[in-house]
């Protein structure tokens, strides 16, 4: 798959028909909101987790030293807690832009509570992208992370916006908070 997936995701989805349209933000789209919206909740999706196995030409890196990014990977039993945006079907023209390196929208359920569900588009980058990185150490994406830098600022400022919105939320995302602490020290030393 290319690595721009803007065209893609407009073929695979023509939300036309629609008023209104669900979005899961996991990463990003939880602290950088630059996008009209009509409602904003917490929300959660379920069998998925939040990893830095995306890489980032275009944002927190370049095409020859990538950063790294969230993605969801498949997993059964967890939850990967986020926040949901009620959005016009227009607004997809600005955020498949802005997510088009590597993801693809799917519809997955998502739950606002227990007794209050619905369904919503996610970004997902999957294995079979051209920026898919890939699980690795720890230690070794801290490192990637601490060292990157793309148009868009230093790959760690993503990492922290993105660790401090989720302790606001009160999620508990062990890989991203580990992630968060290596980098920092590397920044540190």
């Amino acid at each position: 798959m290319a690595l721009d997936t803007s065209a893609l995701n407009r073929q695979r989805f023509n939300l036309d028909h629609l008023d209104d349209v669900w979005l899961f933000g996991y990463g990003s789209l939880i602290y950088k909101v630059d996008f009209p919206y009509l409602e904003q909740r917490v929300a959660y999706i379920e069998g998925w987790s939040r990893r830095f196995w995306q890489g980032s030409h275009d944002h927190r890196g370049t095409p020859e030293a990538p950063g790294r990014v969230v993605t969801l990977v498949e997993a059964p039993g967890e939850t990967c807690l986020g926040v949901a945006y009620r959005v016009s079907p227009r607004t997809f023209e600005y955020l498949d832009h802005r997510e088009k390196n590597g993801y693809l929208r799917f519809f997955v359920p998502m739950w606002f509570s227990e007794q209050e569900s619905g369904e919503g588009l996610v970004y997902i980058a999957s294995p079979d992208n051209a920026a898919f990185l890939g699980p690795a150490p720890l230690d070794d994406m801290a490192a990637q992370i601490a060292r990157s830098h793309g148009p868009s600022g230093p790959n760690a400022d993503y990492l922290f916006k993105l660790a401090s919105a989720l302790t606001e939320l009160g999620a508990q995302d062990e890989h991203v908070a580990e992630l968060a602490r290596q980098v920092e020290d590397i920044l540190l030393a």
